[in-house]
């Protein structure tokens, strides 16, 4: 597997269906399922995971492309980010397929999959801001052909977690016709890795504003208030116009949601926050600020 891998696993299983990859790690529960292997791979490297069998996804045709149902987007797990970033997936999706083209490196980007990078769960992942944003749907794969779906947010959350044997099938997005923005700050090590990352889509027909915060918690944040103060106040009759100021307090409303201000001491004065954390939210202020900006022109 590796040349920096003192032990490689024991079994590797190449199943060429969706059921027949549940069965395999429903009689091996300790197989791992493994994709791009992007971020698996890492683990062994590091030591962190010894699989003693992997049980290879790359065969199963079905989930590598993405269909059409009832105004909604099908897309396969097996989707990689390379596949996302095509002008095609981008005139269906533009804020996943943005997150898909910011995901590193090309090694990286024609490795890794939308079902990886979900599974992961990994804070940085560039796609997740933009599933919550979206509200997107998981097609859970189950044993005996069974198929249930959850929110992305749930998963993400440990709301509701794979259970044995279950792998992501699906996702399913649905198709607003609308603007959609991902944008990303990087730090100065790594390869893309983001520091924050922004993800705002408009919904004319609800006349609503999704916005997710990505990179700086554990999983993406949703400023709700951020979005229904600012949905008040856009134009949705004339051109989705929004004064500047707006703008500028909007950026500042989703910065404060999600890294607010610290807990007042017990004589009432509030400490300030640290200089990095603060330069963090003036960074997530730019992020929704430019992303709505780019959005509503």
């Amino acid at each position: 597997m590796s040349t920096h891998a003192p032990q490689a696993a024991q079994a590797v299983t190449l199943p060429t269906t969706l059921d027949e990859a549940v069965a395999v790690l429903t009689a091996m529960p300790a197989a791992v399922p493994v994709a791009g292997g992007t971020d698996l791979m890492a683990a062994v490297n590091s030591g962190q995971l010894r699989p003693t069998a992997l049980v290879g996804l790359g065969k199963i045709s079905e989930i590598r492309g993405w269909q059409y149902q009832d105004g909604h987007a099908l897309l396969g797990a097996g989707l990689t980010h390379a596949r996302m970033g095509r002008p095609d997936f981008a005139a269906l999706i533009p804020a996943l397929a943005a997150s898909a083209r910011a995901a590193g490196p090309p090694h990286i980007r024609n490795a890794g999959t939308l079902g990886g990078n979900i599974a992961s769960a990994a804070p940085t992942g560039d796609s997740l801001p933009v599933l919550a944003a979206l509200e997107a749907t998981l097609i859970i794969a189950g044993q005996g052909g069974a198929r249930r779906e959850i929110p992305v947010s749930h998963l993400l959350a440990g709301m509701d977690m794979l259970r044995a044997g279950e792998l992501i099938g699906y996702v399913r997005v649905p198709l607003l016709h609308a603007p959609q923005v991902f944008l990303k700050a990087t730090g100065r090590t790594g390869p893309g890795r983001a520091v924050a990352s922004v993800a705002l889509v408009l919904d004319p027909g609800r006349r609503g504003v999704r916005c997710a915060v990505g990179a700086i918690a554990p999983m993406a944040l949703r400023p709700l208030e951020a979005e229904q103060w600012v949905a008040r106040l856009i134009d949705w009759d004339n051109n989705r116009a929004l004064v500047p100021e707006a703008l500028n307090a909007f950026g500042e409303y989703v910065a404060a949601a999600c890294i607010p201000d610290p807990v007042p001491d017990e004589d009432g004065s509030v400490p300030s926050l640290p200089p990095a954390v603060l330069h963090l939210r003036r960074t997530v202020a730019a992020l929704a600020r430019r992303a709505l900006g780019r959005a509503l022109s």
